[in-house]
């Protein structure tokens, strides 16, 4: 059974502008949703699609085999994109997609401990062979190190409270499960702002993002993803929540920045032009159809660039 609905799936294939013998990379396979339709469009191409989780690969592979044999799997971060790729004889590509975030199968097998619905051991790691865990940033993270990462990758107004009574807690016994992060979590934020929205989300976005160093990888691998890029090429991103979409959306902007001095001349000399322009000046967004199919597309974001030159 099919559990993962791909967000945003027809505009981010239709915003990779496919032709048949395209060369693709999907940097973030998942359980292939976006990946077996970009299969399916380029039957005289190759898809190369990054992962890092084991059960995501056993499954992709699985599903990918049912369209056809032009895919080649990398288990690896996306953040190792051009290494791998060149490893394999592949220096230009037409399309890079990139799906941030977490798979809904990864939520939903309690056993990974992302979820803050059930209970499970406080886990979280996306690469499930890496040994550092949220137990570990629950768990040996000072307050001042707690405090900080729930306010730059949770940005929550609690964070002080909350890193406060976790470190209070674990002067007794360690925090060992999700649910007991989330009872320690309930008693530092006031009872209407628990009303409003779990008050958890942000703190267990916060660890995973820490866990998985998923902002640090971000920049590098655009950047590779762009050098990647023939004329032409496009890379797309589907962004979950704000620190992601800022990131992603000043680093686009920038690559397709003239350089101030040259603003207002009347002919700039083409070696002077951006090689890159937005596809998406605005961010494609989920529409009101899939956010109630789907709840989890409703934070979602698509930004796409083109390589001109």
């Amino acid at each position: 059974m099919e559990k993962h609905k791909s967000v945003l799936l027809q505009e981010a294939i239709s915003s990779l502008n496919l032709k048949d013998n395209d060369i693709i990379v999907d940097a973030t396979l998942g359980y292939g949703g976006h990946s077996s339709y970009i299969l399916d469009r380029i039957k005289k191409g190759h898809l190369f699609a990054f992962d890092q989780d084991s059960e995501a690969i056993r499954h992709s592979t699985s599903r990918l085999s049912m369209i056809g044999t032009n895919f080649t799997i990398i288990k690896s971060n996306f953040s190792n994109m051009r290494e791998k790729l060149l490893e394999l004889g592949v220096e230009k590509v037409d399309g890079v997609l990139f799906d941030l975030g977490v798979s809904s199968p990864q939520l939903d097998d309690k056993e990974r401990g992302f979820s803050y619905h059930q209970d499970a051991k406080l886990d979280m790691r996306m690469d499930q062979s890496q040994s550092f865990s949220a137990y570990d940033v629950v768990n040996t993270y000072t307050k001042d190190e707690l405090s900080r990462i729930f306010k730059k990758y949770g940005e929550d107004k609690f964070a002080n409270n909350i890193a406060k009574k976790i470190v209070e807690y674990r002067e007794n016994k360690p925090i060992e499960t999700t649910l007991e992060l989330v009872d320690i979590v309930k008693t530092a934020v006031p009872m209407k702002f628990r009303l409003d929205k779990h008050p958890a989300r942000q703190i267990f976005q916060a660890i995973r993002i820490e866990v998985n160093h998923e902002l640090d990888v971000i920049e590098p691998a655009l950047e590779q993803a762009l050098s990647l890029l023939k004329v032409g090429g496009r890379v797309a991103v589907i962004t979950f929540h704000s620190l992601e979409d800022r990131l992603v959306k000043n680093y686009f902007k920038e690559k397709c920045m003239i350089d101030e001095k040259l603003k207002g001349m009347p002919n700039v000399p083409d070696e002077y032009l951006p090689d890159f322009s937005l596809v998406t000046n605005k961010p494609i967004l989920p529409s009101n159809l899939e956010i109630e199919e789907n709840p989890r597309a409703r934070s979602a974001k698509l930004r796409v660039i083109q390589r001109i030159k």
